[in-house]
């Protein structure tokens, strides 16, 4: 009997340890903790993570500003997030080595990575527009084309980018 009373005290106290990691354990931090201007995210290999950064600017155009790296390496991309109209769209740009100063449409275009929609996705899987600066962040986005997009780019090749990125990016962290 003395046998069968030691393992159900052992298995409390494998409880009792088990229960102390779980409530002693940081709480993992979800887009839900966090502004959409401070959030990073990273795509599902670990090879790149996108970074938002605060516009400062109460007349800027754009709804958003980020960067994406291209982690093991020096690639950074510059985005921006812009509204647009008819339908109500949050459309991304996404930019490699332009050149500084006064450019030209075509400067632009040959340095542009990608472009398209920006679809946030809440903790229950529902998507939208990503919303601007001050809302809450998004568990998920969503870039479509952006893997092909940056394997066709000048981001692309020997010392660059070498691992295309899935268009979905998962919260990681809130940036301080």
């Amino acid at each position: 009997m003395s046998e069968g009373i030691g393992i159900i005290t052992g298995w409390k106290g494998v409880a009792a340890i088990a229960a102390a990691m779980l409530f002693a354990a940081p709480a993992a931090v979800s887009g839900a903790d966090c502004k959409q201007e401070r959030a990073v995210y990273i795509d599902r290999d670990g090879a790149y993570e996108l970074r938002f950064a605060p516009l400062n600017s109460s007349s800027a155009a754009a709804s958003n500003q980020f960067k994406v790296s291209a982690l093991k390496t020096s690639v950074v991309m510059e985005g921006y997030v812009m509204p647009s109209e008819d339908p109500v769209r949050a459309i991304g740009i996404l930019m490699f080595n332009c050149p500084e100063g006064d450019v030209t449409g075509a400067d632009l275009d040959a340095c542009t990575v990608w472009q398209g929609a920006v679809y946030g996705m809440d903790e229950k899987g529902e998507m939208d527009n990503l919303q601007p600066e001050g809302a809450v962040a998004a568990e998920r986005l969503v870039l479509p084309g952006l893997g092909p997009a940056i394997r066709e780019s000048s981001a692309w090749g020997e010392g660059k980018a070498s691992v295309a990125p899935w268009d979905v990016l998962t919260f990681k962290e809130c940036a301080t």
